[in-house]
């Protein structure tokens, strides 16, 4: 069972466990620049609107009524990140989730398909993975979501296939089996006393208050950030229980046509933020491994080497940045203990 819930999309199975349950939001975020270079964690800014397509079904393009699901706006160039959990250091229900943009998987660049694929690993890990924030393109480097229109050639979906057909984001959910997760359940109660407090939080700023419709997502800058190996085994994941969402991402003008909400503005630049001494951050997972980069989405041309070979300039203010105050995130510090 899906439902949406204050702007995230919550996937129950009360048939496998009465805790079964995981939660998804995209977060607004700073599009960091697209220069070659690897830049660390840029803020959330709080979620982007969700609403249901069947609320606004008389002004909805047949196809987007017939695939279901969910709504949201992108301005074109803006970026964002998936997050799979409100704090990086929640405990939840461990849950296999698979992510595609445009039915194109974004952990290893392969079209959609049903079920969970171990060699190479074709989805994420929850609660261990806590946010994906693009392409996996490389160990321990990824390339930033960034909205663009479909039909031009920037999308992930469209490099790979040669079609603008899908675009936005599909999830597939897949609980982990009961008997499994009450052995974590013990485990975990008998090291709860040993927990650490978490050091920070990646959500640190503020909310930020005739283009086609349809909205891709497409490879954008370069961030260092790992995608988890899943530690449990396939055979760890309830298959025969699965809840499936697709995501349609509007042109923030259509998304005002269609739904009369008016969307966010635009959040600062990376330049605007990193010039005011806000922070950036990293993320630090113990014994975590990481998977290998997808050769596919390696081989993806971002939105900017793709714009000079067209001629244009289609992601405004892409500047250089330092990214020099970085928090660390997972990494907490240890206190001192008593000698006598």
């Amino acid at each position: 069972m899906i439902t949406l819930e204050a702007d995230r999309l919550v996937f129950r199975f009360p048939d496998v466990h009465a805790d079964a349950a995981c939660a998804i939001e995209f977060q607004r975020t700073l599009r960091i620049p697209d220069d070659g270079k690897d830049y660390p964690l840029p803020p959330g800014f709080g979620t982007f609107p969700l609403r249901h397509l069947d609320d606004f079904a008389p002004r909805m393009p047949a196809q987007w009524l017939e695939r279901g699901g969910v709504i949201m706006p992108m301005h074109q160039a803006e970026a964002m990140w998936i997050n799979f959990g409100r704090r990086f250091y929640e405990q939840g229900y461990p849950c296999a989730v698979k992510i595609a943009t445009g039915k194109i998987n974004a952990v290893t660049g392969e079209p959609w398909t049903n079920g969970l694929n171990r060699d190479p690993q074709d989805y994420v890990v929850l609660p261990k993975q806590p946010w994906l924030d693009g392409y996996c393109v490389k160990k321990g480097v990824i390339r930033q979501f960034v909205a663009m229109p479909l039909g031009e050639g920037y999308s992930a979906e469209e490099q790979i296939t040669g079609a603008a057909e899908h675009g936005g984001v599909q999830f597939v959910v897949y609980p982990m089996k009961a008997e499994r997760y009450e052995a974590i359940l013990r485990a975990r109660e008998a090291a709860r006393r040993h927990m650490p407090s978490p050091a920070a939080d990646r959500f640190s700023g503020a909310p930020m208050p005739a283009a086609p419709a349809a909205m891709g997502l497409a490879p954008g800058g370069r961030m260092t950030q790992e995608i988890y190996d899943d530690p449990h085994g396939l055979d760890a994941w309830d298959q025969r229980h699965a809840s499936r969402c697709f995501v349609t991402i509007a042109n923030a003008l259509a998304w005002h046509a269609l739904t009369g909400e008016r969307p966010s503005t635009t959040p600062p630049t990376a330049k605007d933020y990193s010039e005011a001494g806000l922070p950036w951050f990293a993320y630090y997972a113990a014994d975590a491994n990481a998977l290998e980069g997808a050769e596919k989405l390696a081989g993806l041309k971002s939105v900017a080497a793709l714009g000079q070979e067209k001629g244009g300039t289609p992601l405004p203010e892409n500047e250089p940045v330092s990214g020099e105050r970085v928090v660390p995130l997972g990494k907490p510090k240890p206190v001192r203990e008593m000698r006598t």
